[in-house]
């Protein structure tokens, strides 16, 4: 790939999906602090993956309404946080969006790019195909079959991690899946360990050339009130919990004097927080990380709201923030104060033996920028408990 290639257009005259989304990710690399080359060669990675749709003008809808991310876009950007050195980069892209809204088609298309992935950079995919009939029946459920995560670094060779449906066999079997996973995985008493949840979004697996490769599992929260993220960490020893509580406050806009007023508690009506427990290997019973993942981007006017509090946040672990700051600039153009949802999700990470990481999830908006809110987040104070 070459730097004129990126700003392809298609027929029309249009910029395609594939010079969007590329010139975004080269950008990135930058922020990242990734040199020229493997810059291009992530961006011709992406290309490559996204297949044909790469040359789809952006004046052109959506192939289907992915559930990746508001705007239908298939591809979504992360900057990974510690308080010393650059940021991890990661992009996160829907390998089957080729093939259409068909889960059945959809999840088989993805798997064969997984696959041709793992085989170009000798990664295994033995936890996958382990998995394989749990997670792509014949006639799959919900909203999403496979997503991939590549956390790119130096030399061209990304850490690859994908992200499966636990409702893939029903909603209802949703816990059932995951347990089953686990089990299969080794970690036959993992599901005991996990709190009470009101879904299960995704089971994510690392694979190839992780230090401690992971399963992690992501649970929903409705409704859920700042106090009670503490209850929901099953690290053992994990982060204390005014640290947790009080992160989701400052993601969310929670002022301190907010939760309680007259017996009530004030619970996040928008988007749910989102839980998700590692294991690894060497893990016991419980998990040996937790992470908390707020969606900001429905509790906060704008994103220049957002970026504030990415930036408090990001300060308050001794992270710089510059990096995000660019990373803005990096793949909009758009005033902040313009639009919601660049800024998608602000996390929390720990790891038994790890510092803390902040991570801030970035939205390539190729197709819409979602109107600023004019009210206040959305949010409820209702009596008592859950």
């Amino acid at each position: 790939m070459t730097a004129a290639g990126l700003e392809g257009h298609g027929t029309s005259g249009v910029p395609t999906l594939g010079a969007l989304t590329a010139g975004q990710l080269v950008r990135l690399c930058d922020v990242a602090g990734l040199g020229l080359a493997d810059a291009y060669a992530y961006a011709t990675v992406l290309i490559e993956a996204l297949g044909p749709v790469a040359e789809r003008p952006l004046n052109l809808p959506p192939v289907y309404r992915t559930y990746l991310s508001d705007d239908h876009t298939p591809v979504e950007y992360s900057l990974s946080f510690l308080p010393d050195g650059a940021p991890a980069l990661r992009v996160l892209l829907e390998p089957g969006y080729p093939a259409g809204g068909r889960m059945d088609r959809n999840g088989r298309a993805g798997l064969r790019l997984m696959r041709d992935m793992a085989q170009r950079w000798n990664v295994t995919t033995d936890p996958l195909d382990e998995l394989e009939d749990l997670f792509f029946p014949p006639n799959p459920q919900g909203p999403l079959a496979l997503l991939c995560a590549l956390e790119l670094r130096p030399g061209g060779v990304p850490r690859v991690k994908v992200y499966l449906n636990p409702a893939a066999r029903g909603e209802e079997r949703s816990a059932e899946t995951v347990a089953e996973a686990l089990r299969r995985l080794g970690h036959r008493r993992a599901s005991a360990s996990l709190p009470a949840a009101d879904g299960y979004p995704f089971l994510a697996l690392d694979l190839g050339d992780w230090e401690s490769p992971r399963v992690k599992v992501y649970l929903r929260h409705d409704g859920l009130a700042a106090e009670e993220a503490p209850a929901l960490c099953r690290m053992d020893p994990g982060p204390g919990p005014a640290e947790l509580e009080e992160f989701v406050r400052t993601a969310t806009g929670l002022d301190a004097d907010s939760s309680r007023t007259g017996g009530t508690t004030a619970r996040l009506t928008g988007r749910p927080v989102l839980t998700c427990h590692s294991f690894t290997g060497t893990d016991g019973d419980g998990p040996g990380g937790f992470t908390l993942h707020v969606p900001v981007r429905d509790y906060a006017r704008h994103d220049e709201e957002a970026m504030a509090r990415a930036v408090t946040l990001l300060g308050r672990y001794g992270m710089d923030p510059a990096p995000l700051l660019r990373a803005a600039a990096a793949v909009t153009s758009r005033r902040l104060e313009d639009g919601v949802g660049l800024i998608a999700y602000l996390a929390l990470a720990h790891q038994h033996g790890r510092p803390p990481r902040v991570t801030a999830y970035v939205s390539a908006e190729a197709y819409e920028v979602r109107p600023p809110l004019g009210l206040r987040p959305a949010r409820v104070a209702t009596a008592g408990g859950r």
